[in-house]
């Protein structure tokens, strides 16, 4: 569940993950804040790991105290091959408050039904990304020869 401010930028390399593919996003990014009033902060390493990347930032001084929601969170629910189906789940409190689904064509790489939320969008669009990554490497292994 990744904070609700979070733009993500780029996948990190340089913070230890305990297991990166089980982060929220489908594995540790690197970003920026989008906070009203601190739209374009970079976080430290450290926020980046404990609240950016995990949501309920309760520490985080730039969290308004006033907030739809706490966290934000991504699953596939159905890959076709050629189309993902996603299911987007918010919560306060860690509880739903909200969901809704999104739609993405995988050979055109184009959202059929994108969030109009600029922020839900940019996370979204790297979970996919995670998601497309590890799906292609766990083929890539699933197609080696024995030896």
């Amino acid at each position: 569940m990744a904070c609700p401010f979070f733009v993500p930028t780029n996948i990190s390399e340089d913070i230890a993950w305990f297991h990166p593919s089980r982060l929220p996003l489908g594995a540790g990014w690197n970003g920026r804040c989008g906070a009203p009033g601190h739209e374009g902060f970079i976080p430290a390493s450290e926020e980046i790991k404990e609240n950016c990347n995990l949501g309920y930032a309760i520490t985080c001084p730039r969290l308004p105290e006033k907030r739809i929601c706490d966290a934000v969170r991504f699953s596939v629910v159905r890959d076709s091959g050629s189309h993902l189906s996603l299911w987007i789940v918010f919560e306060s409190a860690h509880r739903p408050t909200g969901h809704g689904t999104l739609e993405y064509q995988i050979s055109a790489r184009q959202w059929t039904s994108p969030h109009p939320n600029e922020r839900i969008q940019k996370m979204a669009e790297c979970y996919v990304h995670s998601y497309l990554s590890r799906r292609h490497t766990e083929n890539s292994k699933s197609h080696q020869p024995c030896t």
